[in-house]
C-alpha cells in the first residue's frame, strides 16, 4: 500500500513539525494539506490513502471519501447498558476478579479491552493487532484521545498495545503466562451493519483461527480462554470436533456467542 502523512487544514508549525516527525517514524513522505489536495484533484498523486494528524492530537486515515479513526463509544456504551442492569456476555464470560493479567490476542479498535480494564483493580490487559495501520491509529487514539470519563483514563492506564501477530506471541510466551486469553477473530461473514468496524476492515487482517491457535492459547492460559463468534459461523463446530468447551453463550438478538475452555 502506498501512503504518505498530512496534517488537517490550516495547520500550525507545531503540528506541521508532529506531523513530520510522524512522516519519518513511518519511512513515507510528508505532503502538506493544501499540495495534497491540489495534486489529488489533478490526479497526480499514487497513493491508495494517507494519514492525517489533526490539531486535536487525533490521527487518522482517509482513503476512498472514508475515515479510519479511534473512538472509544462502544466501550461507553457497553457499560452504560451494563450499569442499567442489562447483561454483557463478555464480562460474564470471563469472570474477572480484579487482579487478572488478560491477553486480547485480537485488540482492534479496542472497544472491548477497554471495557474489561474497567473491571480489573489491580490487573492488566496486553493488546496484540498484527495489522500495522489499525495498531498505529488506534495506539496513538489510546495515548492522544480527549477521553471524557475518568473511567476511561484509568482503563487505558492498564493496556499495552503490541504490534504483534498472535502466532509469533503466543509462540514465545511461557506455560500460564496469562491469566486469561481472549481472542475476537473477524467474522466469517462480515456484519456491515456495524458501523463502528466498517472504516477498519481494508486494514484488518483476515486470518482464521486455527485448531493450533487455540491449543496454544489454552497453554498460554492459567484459568481460561474466551473465544468469540457468531450462530452464523464454523469455528466452534470445528473446534468442539477437538476442544472440549466447558460452556458456551450469548445473545440471541445479536447471534454474538462466547466459548469458554476452562483450565481450573
Amino acid at each position: 500500500m502506498k501512503y504518505i502523512v498530512t496534517t488537517s487544514h490550516k495547520p500550525s508549525a507545531e503540528l506541521i513539525a508532529r506531523a513530520n516527525k510522524l512522516a519519518e517514524e513511518y519511512g513515507v513522505p510528508y505532503i502538506s494539506r493544501r499540495k495534497l489536495v491540489e495534486q489529488l484533484k489533478e490526479g497526480k498523486l499514487d497513493i491508495d490513502f494517507y494519514y492525517v494528524l489533526d490539531r486535536n492530537e487525533q490521527l487518522c486515515i482517509i482513503y476512498d471519501e472514508h475515515k479510519f479513526f479511534f473512538h472509544p463509544s462502544m466501550a461507553k456504551l457497553r457499560l452504560k447498558n451494563y450499569r442499567e442492569g442489562q447483561r454483557d456476555h463478555l464480562i460474564e464470560n470471563l469472570k474477572l476478579e480484579g487482579n487478572e493479567e488478560i491477553l486480547d490476542t485480537t485488540f482492534g479498535l479496542g472497544s472491548e479491552a477497554l471495557l474489561m480494564a474497567y473491571f480489573l483493580e489491580t490487573g492488566r490487559i496486553v493488546g496484540l493487532e498484527a495489522s500495522l495501520h489499525v495498531y498505529r491509529v488506534v495506539n496513538h487514539g489510546l495515548k492522544h484521545y480527549p477521553f471524557q470519563y475518568q473511567w476511561m483514563r484509568d482503563a487505558v492506564s492498564k493496556i499495552t498495545l503490541l504490534n504483534q501477530d498472535l502466532r509469533n506471541f503466543l509462540r514465545n510466551c511461557a506455560d500460564e503466562a496469562f491469566d486469561i486469553i481472549y481472542c475476537d477473530p473477524m467474522f466469517e461473514v462480515p456484519q456491515y451493519s456495524s458501523s463502528s468496524l466498517n472504516p477498519l476492515r481494508p486494514f484488518a487482517i483476515y486470518d482464521p483461527i486455527t485448531l493450533h491457535d487455540v491449543r496454544e492459547m489454552i497453554r498460554v492460559a492459567k484459568k481460561r480462554v474466551v473465544l468469540k463468534s457468531r450462530v452464523t459461523d464454523t469455528l466452534f463446530e470445528e473446534l468442539e470436533k477437538h476442544i472440549e468447551f466447558s460452556n458456551i453463550s450469548g445473545s440471541k438478538s445479536s447471534g454474538v456467542i462466547y466459548g469458554v475452555i476452562e483450565k481450573l
